[in-house]
């Protein structure tokens, strides 16, 4: 009996250098009657749930479904909870194997064991794809996680990494099955919710992603030492969304950085780390499956945080009265992007100024990023925190102000997201409160009115984060 395989797409929507897509094509060479489908699920909750994030993966997978068609490559998809979605699967066509690129965190592990149970004559297969390593690939000499980045990544950096894994769509379009499956309603689904979002956006193809990959890897990779952290500059790669959707791979990635590598361009070196960090909080992740939920240094677990709902509410309107904090959050709330510096200074701010709970800020810029990714985001928020695994150290309090002079010293970034302050002068654009009562008037942009005080006094606030953390607070 000819065997019929699933080829189950989740955070990889792409048809290059795909690896469970290269598995697939493999097996299919090895029996001349075997066939496949191509085939995305989409949780029920998820379409019930609009945000940001879920609205620029949805418009990025309706692109990816035009992708294929283009290829003569037939993209299935259904709606519903997993385990009856693939129950009904196994009742409408017989499918012997799944073919998919694994996730390791314990949500997509759970997702992943409901999916085995709903097609339990089937044999699934899942590959390494979203990491350059899993996460028991990168061990201590005793086979323990790591705890610390900088040894994580000299023995990260040793490791051989894999190749692009290149397929052949033609041949794969050539061993599809005829008529599969009739998602029309489900497709319809995906459309309608398309049409209601908020924001459409441009470049979600997959060759967006691989333009992206030419310009920074031509010529902003050698500047990205210095500039990456510089707010106003497009010093960044700009690839964490398309990494999310899997639009593109690191493999990819790497290949096109190798040449600098070779030549030890610091630029390519330094983005290589940052590359390094991702895989390092999946590891982090899988081995410690509370990550978003729980503090990972035990001492921290119990902290008194604030509970403020005005000052919480402040933070995500973007109206904490501090110019760098409030710019980076527009700058989120517009774009559903943020600048990695921004993302340190807003954490910092919440958690050290404001004294909110850090799983408040990791759940907004979950709803809001449109690179969300859960182990960098909640490991990056326990960073910040000061709660996590190699976090900053609880006295290192993020100034806003120090860091809006280092990182965006004439204000351009400031003026760009906050047009109140674009007359606002050079001296005064990292506090603007300052301004006597006639510069404010000459700039147009009276404070308490037209741009709000500070929230709250950051040298205050700094000596009571230290003596929370310390267990000092009353």
């Amino acid at each position: 009996m000819a065997e019929t395989a699933l080829l189950w797409f989740r955070r990889d929507l792409r048809l290059t250098d795909n690896h469970a897509m290269y598995a697939l094509e493999q097996w299919l060479q090895e029996d001349s009657s075997r066939t496949w489908m191509a085939f995305f699920h989409i949780e029920k909750k998820r379409i019930e749930d609009p945000c940001p994030h879920h609205d620029y993966f949805f418009q990025n997978l309706e692109a990816f479904s035009k992708e294929c068609k283009e290829k003569d490559i037939r993209l299935y998809i259904k709606v519903g909870k997993i385990g009856k979605v693939f129950e009904n699967l196994g009742k409408e066509k017989e499918i012997s194997a799944v073919f998919f690129n694994e996730d390791e965190v314990p949500r997509a592990v759970k997702r992943d064991e409901k999916a085995r149970k709903g097609l339990k004559q089937a044999v699934f297969y899942p590959f390494k794809d979203a990491h350059f390593h899993a996460s028991d690939e990168v061990l201590k000499k005793d086979d323990s996680y790591y705890e610390v980045f900088t040894p994580y990544y000299r023995s990260w950096f040793k490791k051989q990494k894999d190749k692009p894994f290149r397929t052949d769509p033609a041949f794969l379009a050539s061993r599809q099955v005829n008529k599969a499956l009739s998602d029309k309603k489900d497709r319809d689904i995906l459309k309608e919710y398309n049409k209601q979002a908020e924001t459409k956006w441009e470049k979600v193809k997959e060759q967006d992603a691989l333009d992206r990959l030419d310009t920074f890897a031509d010529d902003p990779v050698k500047y990205y030492e210095n500039e990456r952290d510089i707010l106003a500059e497009d010093g960044t790669s700009r690839l964490s969304a398309y990494l999310k959707t899997g639009r593109i791979s690191v493999r990819t990635i790497y290949e096109a950085l190798l040449p600098k590598l070779e030549e030890e361009d610091k630029g390519a070196g330094t983005y290589l780390s940052e590359l390094a960090w991702r895989d390092f909080y999946n590891m982090i992740h899988v081995s410690h499956p509370d990550l978003k939920k729980k503090e990972l240094k035990e001492a921290y677990q119990s902290l008194s945080w604030s509970n403020n709902k005005e000052n919480l509410d402040k933070w995500k309107n973007a109206e904490t009265g501090y110019p760098v904090v409030d710019a980076c959050m527009t700058q989120l709330n517009e774009t559903g992007w943020m600048h990695n510096r921004g993302r340190m200074i807003t954490a910092s701010f919440l958690v050290k100024d404001f004294l909110e709970d850090w799983r408040e800020g990791e759940q907004y810029f979950g709803q809001r990023l449109i690179d969300y990714d859960p182990s960098s985001n909640a490991g990056g928020w326990q960073w910040a925190a000061s709660t996590g695994s190699d976090a900053v150290p609880y006295f290192r309090v993020f100034s806003p102000i120090r860091q809006s002079q280092r990182f965006d010293e004439n204000g351009e970034f400031i003026k760009k997201y906050l047009p109140v302050l674009k007359d606002v002068p050079a001296r005064f654009i990292h506090e603007p409160w300052k301004m006597s009562e006639e510069e404010q008037e000459k700039a147009s942009c009276i404070i308490g009115k037209d741009y709000p005080e500070p929230a709250v006094d950051h040298a205050v606030q700094r000596k009571r984060a230290i003596a929370m953390f310390k267990g000092e607070d009353e």
